[in-house]
């Protein structure tokens, strides 16, 4: 489960963490709020950022962080899942939280949390607030674990608020439909607290809007200019506000988080000049968002697991690419397969796998989803990850076209160690 470098004493107090997910997942903030108030709400002693949405939030909360890095903040940042380790998820100026920090607030606070049962998610929130006030940063940019309204990050008093684009996904939680989904996400939405919000549907736009209206939020809707838009192997440019940017991210839809980025650091402080706000968003680095991850291959890992994310990656691909691109897929249990398979229907080659580990349906279970939701398209099953990483590879090397590997965080650490893809727990 964890890197072979960890101590017996930190993989101990991990293994205790991750166990608390045997309680589920709980929605409302009883818990979080009582446990914060223990360590005497150190939510309270810095400014916050707090970002919801179904797609980009943690690309927009990496660009903001780095942008006000740069403008010499402080600044906390706590994401969830990780890619390798979870030291991952909290952050301050690039670096993780370290191994000692973990294992001391978790024997500290060992009691409390078992007195009020707190969840995984509820005591890694806890965590990251108190590492970030034991370290003073100015302002923290903290992106929602699961929805927004009922969400354990939901505790904070944010200078800013950010929704990034709603879709359907984890509907089996946050609701059956669009409308009820995105009046979970607006839960984020505080008094008199302007509100960053990406382009949306009309059903979700109008909800976001009136709930801004009920709550005095000033809504500032962000979009790129759509002609400035240039895709490249190697990076995004656009323009927003009649200057130019330039991000490190493929596609679109990192050019419209990169302009929701930019506006929530004005919001945040106003007196920013374009020059920081630029070389900020040049040099954001956020591994697993449609990464090359081969010099001479053009293969990609993206952590993509719902159909809104599948379809940009699809668009962009068409854009970048003359061939469809094969495609190599698992996913997790509780994913919507219905919608998820009409995404796929514009890629090339399919190969379906999985594995027992993290919660990931196994190749035979994925494959039986797909089929009984109606996927009438070939596809190739490989129930070894490995394998099908390798049968990825052959199918671009002979076909030349470019090759995809969706549907998770939590299959980083194989794609990273068969691409001999070095990504350290250190500063990003």
């Amino acid at each position: 489960m964890f890197p072979p470098s960890i101590s017996p004493e930190t993989d101990k107090i991990l293994t205790y963490l991750y166990g608390l997910q045997r309680l589920g997942i709980k929605v409302g903030l009883d818990h979080t709020l009582k446990l914060l108030k223990c360590l005497g709400s150190p939510q309270d002693s810095f400014k916050t950022v707090h970002l919801a949405g179904t797609n980009g939030k943690g690309s927009t909360a990496a660009m903001l962080a780095s942008i006000l890095r740069q403008a010499g903040y402080k600044v906390g940042l706590y994401t969830s899942p990780h890619l390798l380790n979870f030291n991952e998820r909290i952050r301050i100026n690039g670096l993780p939280i370290s191994n000692k920090k973990i294992v001391s607030f978790v024997r500290k606070n060992k009691r409390e949390i078992e007195l009020i049962k707190s969840t995984f998610f509820e005591t890694t929130t806890a965590l990251a607030f108190s590492h970030f006030a034991d370290c003073k940063v100015d302002v923290a940019v903290v992106e929602t674990g699961l929805g927004g309204r009922l969400d354990s990050t939901n505790v904070i008093n944010p200078a800013v608020t950010v929704i990034t684009p709603i879709a359907l996904d984890h509907r089996e939680i946050l609701g059956q439909n669009l409308e009820s989904i995105t009046r979970e996400k607006a839960g984020i939405i505080k008094p008199g607290i302007p509100l960053v919000v990406t382009p949306q549907s009309r059903v979700v736009m109008d909800i976001l809007e009136s709930t801004a209206r009920a709550y005095s939020a000033a809504v500032i809707k962000v979009k790129p200019e759509k002609d400035s838009l240039k895709h490249s192997i190697t990076g995004t440019h656009f323009i927003y506000k009649n200057q130019s940017y330039d991000i490190p991210l493929l596609g679109s839809h990192q050019a419209l988080n990169g302009a929701a980025a930019i506006e929530a650091a004005l919001q945040f402080d106003n007196s920013l000049k374009v020059s920081t706000i630029r070389k900020g968003l040049e040099m954001v680095i956020w591994p697993g968002r449609l990464q090359r991850l081969s010099k001479d291959l053009p293969i990609y890992y993206d952590v993509a697991h719902n159909a809104q994310g599948l379809l940009q990656i699809q668009r962009l691909m068409s854009e970048l690419f003359s061939q469809k691109a094969a495609v190599l897929i698992v996913l997790k249990g509780d994913k919507e397969i219905d919608l998820i398979i009409r995404a796929l229907q514009g890629y090339g080659h399919l190969i379906i796998s999985g594995s027992k580990e993290n919660g990931l349906m196994t190749a035979d279970d994925l494959a039986h989803s797909f089929k009984a939701e109606g996927l009438k398209r070939p596809f190739i099953i490989e129930r070894n990850f490995f394998k099908g990483l390798d049968r990825l590879i052959d199918y671009v090397k002979k076909q030349g076209g470019p090759g995809l590997i969706l549907g998770s965080h939590y299959i980083a650490g194989s794609v990273f160690s068969r691409f001999r893809f070095s990504f350290s727990n250190k500063k990003i």
